[in-house]
């Protein structure tokens, strides 16, 4: 590939395709791989040319979290070395994007050769919703259907580290049969937070019963959010609590690939 180095960030205009490397994440991975293929859709419905690179790995976070900054710096090094040479990096997480985004050059600050790496990397770094929204100016999704009442979680990363809120919200509204109903608190963490939840299993298991109730009073039948690690917690929790409430990732709807159960139920026999 090219040196990144060589290929510095420019804007591009709808009128352009750009190179899209994905950044699938662990938990996509391991978990959910139709919101890597949803997520592939929306950027090519979007005028992009996407490739997964194989050499991708974890962003680091459990390492970088728990202390250990000499993992997560050699993690971060060889995702650095995955994606030289796209135009944008995309993931469907804000805190995975905001792993690489905001954490990577503080990682790497004093590294004399990778410190330039990182941040040239977090430059060209995005959220899914917000680099379809607010970079490629995707106005609706055309074509997309759903037959529904959904409320939306905002997860903390993308929230905060990477002002994602609008943006899902904007293309939700596009899709034809689908009815947004806001959730109260829906800024407030719902106990997962990575390594959070080992660390203090009472803690966030309050966290996340609270939010399991404020999602149940909306009375919308599903709930949606940007990351993996969020839904995975509130869909455990809802099941556990008895709520009737189905969990996807916002891609999934936005792409209108439902033929997957919702996150936590089984497939039909």
């Amino acid at each position: 590939m090219m040196d990144e180095a060589l290929t510095p960030e420019t804007p591009s205009s709808p009128d352009q395709t750009p190179r899209v490397g994905l950044f699938v994440t662990c938990l996509v991975d391991l978990f959910r791989p139709v919101v890597a293929f949803s997520a592939i859709r929306l950027l090519e419905s979007a005028g992009c040319t996407v490739e997964v690179p194989r050499a991708q790995t974890c962003c680091g976070q459990p390492a970088y979290n728990s202390g250990d900054h000499a993992d997560a710096a050699a993690i971060a090094r060889q995702v650095i070395t995955a994606f030289d040479g796209f135009d944008y990096v995309v993931a469907p997480s804000g805190s995975c994007a905001g792993m690489l985004r905001e954490h990577y050059p503080m990682l790497l600050a004093e590294d004399a050769e990778w410190a330039p790496r990182a941040h040239r990397l977090a430059a060209r770094t995005h959220e899914l919703t917000s680099f379809l929204v607010d970079i490629r100016g995707m106005a609706s999704v055309d074509g997309v259907h759903y037959d529904g009442t959904v409320t939306y979680h905002d997860s903390c990363s993308g929230l905060r580290e990477l002002g994602v809120k609008a943006q899902p919200r904007r293309l939700l509204a596009t899709v034809a049969g689908l009815q947004l109903q806001e959730l109260p608190g829906a800024e407030i963490c719902c106990g997962f937070g990575g390594t959070f939840c080992v660390k203090y299993p009472e803690i966030s298991n309050k966290m996340v019963g609270d939010k399991a109730r404020d999602i149940a009073a909306t009375a919308a039948d599903t709930l949606l959010a940007g990351d993996m690690g969020c839904l995975l917690n509130m869909a455990g929790k809802l099941t556990r609590d008895g709520y009737d409430v189905r969990v996807r990732h916002v891609a999934e709807v936005l792409a209108g690939m439902l033929d997957e159960p919702p996150i936590g139920r089984p497939r039909s026999a």
